[in-house]
């Protein structure tokens, strides 16, 4: 079982307490109507999936239902870092796959 970080309890729980929510960092789009169905279906479905680190969105679902962002590698499946959604994406290593 994996064991994650809640950035606003402070307490490392078992996994089965969260909801994955998405890639993070996400932008919406500042004027929808405007885009096209293709810009629209782009930004509604396609996202990237790294091998290695990973900035995901996640929802504390069964403690204080807040959301948060996590590093995660994608290869390990462990928790590089959990941080508080609405701040940046810490800066961290370079995977070591990237080039």
């Amino acid at each position: 079982m994996l064991l994650i970080h809640c950035p606003v309890c402070g307490e490392d729980r078992p996994e089965t307490e969260f909801t994955y929510a998405g890639e993070a960092h996400i932008a919406r789009p500042s004027n929808p109507d405007t885009l096209s169905d293709a810009d629209w279906a782009q930004f509604l479905f396609y996202r990237t999936n790294p091998r290695g680190i990973h900035a995901e969105r996640w929802r504390h679902t069964h403690g204080c239902g807040r959301f948060f962002n996590a590093l995660r590698d994608s290869v390990s499946d462990k928790f590089i870092q959990t941080y508080p959604a609405g701040t940046p994406r810490p800066a961290t290593a370079k995977p070591e796959n990237a080039q």
